[in-house]
């Protein structure tokens, strides 16, 4: 199969011709419309080595995230950046193309954080490694962790290795009323205080906080926070919701808008529904309001919109970037991709 990828590379480099780089599908909808020849990846699949006592695993870019997560499961462990399928057959590079990581991102770290190396072919059909399978990884540039979110423009990857972590020995979600800004502030005292917080959730008064580590720890931060406990059924529901955006907030039709933003912003006040993650950080909003209103309140705030779902992708999904770092991301795709052959205009209307 990875002589057949070269082929189709080398071939579309040749008559100038674009592809479409394609796991499981599962997130075509986000960044810009996908367009070109299919490659698909999956029956490229297959864990190629895992060693729990080492807590890396290495996998081919087909392999189902589904079927990684149980057989890190099955020796008690997890990928800590808790990736978002949106789908079944989402899969492990596309998960990585994507860069999106779950609730617990804020306390554990992204995607790009994990990734300790990995192999791909670039626009020239060229088989290139770059890390390597262990924690430590000092030689050269980082360009595995490049990867990451790169919506599949800088080359078809065809493996990562990954670090993993232990599962958490015990887990519990409490939840408080509170107004946004009051939330808001608890979140930022609460994230300087040495507390086992690794998710939070507030939408609609309700603050949702989830607790994971030693018993101990979890049993005493529970009683400093106070609220409502939560049946662990119920709260595995609820953040698998928010993960997979099967969530009733995120049902409808009007567009979905990810500000990445300070956790200390002020509420924005912008019109539509609101669901906020990561301590304050992740600000989703459900809204008809124009988009250049949404990017412009994200700016003053010192951060940034992505149009994340629905709406016109036309123009970009992404907010413009800065000309020093444009030209950077030129630059990149030039040295990987000279020919424009991967996924063109996923990640940027020029490229």
């Amino acid at each position: 199969m990875l002589q057949s990828f070269q082929e189709r590379i080398r071939d579309a480099a040749g008559r100038g011709a674009a592809l479409r780089l394609r796991g499981g599908g599962s997130k075509d909808f986000y960044g810009g419309a996908p367009r070109g020849e299919l490659l698909e990846t999956r029956g490229y699949a297959g864990v190629v080595d895992y060693e729990p006592t080492e807590l890396v695993v290495t996998a081919r870019c087909g392999t189902r995230l589904a079927e990684l997560e149980a057989t890190l499961a099955a020796s008690g462990q997890m990928l800590a950046f808790e990736p978002p399928h949106f789908g079944a057959d989402a899969t492990l590079g596309g998960c990585v193309a994507a860069g999106l990581s779950g609730p617990r991102r804020a306390a554990a770290g992204a995607v790009r954080d994990f990734v300790l190396g990995a192999r791909l072919l670039d626009g020239r059909a060229r088989d290139l490694a770059f890390g390597g399978r262990v924690m430590k990884n000092v030689a050269g540039y980082d360009v595995s962790r490049l990867l990451a979110g790169s919506l599949g423009t800088l080359g078809l990857i065809l493996e990562v290795s990954l670090k993993v972590l232990p599962r958490p020995p015990q887990e519990l979600t409490l939840a408080l009323e509170l107004p946004e800004d009051k939330a808001l502030d608890a979140l930022n005292r609460w994230a300087g205080s040495p507390l086992p917080l690794s998710a939070s959730a507030w939408r609609d008064g309700e603050l949702s906080l989830r607790l994971s580590g030693a018993p101990s720890a979890v049993r005493a931060a529970a009683k400093k926070i106070g609220g409502e406990r939560v049946d662990a059924g119920q709260a595995g529901r609820f953040w698998s919701g928010i993960r997979e955006h099967t969530d009733p907030y995120f049902a409808g039709d009007a567009p979905l808008w990810r500000l990445s933003l300070p956790s200390h912003a002020a509420p924005l006040g912008l019109p539509g529904a609101q669901l906020i993650e990561w301590g304050g950080a992740l600000r989703w909003l459900r809204t008809r309001a124009d988009g250049a209103a949404v990017r412009a309140a994200a700016a003053r705030a010192g951060g940034h919109a992505t149009l994340f779902r629905g709406g016109d992708r036309a123009a970009s999904a992404f907010a413009p970037l800065a000309p020093a770092i444009l030209r950077l991301h030129r630059e990149l795709k030039a040295a990987f991709d000279p020919a424009g052959v991967f996924n063109p205009g996923r990640l940027h209307p020029d490229f």
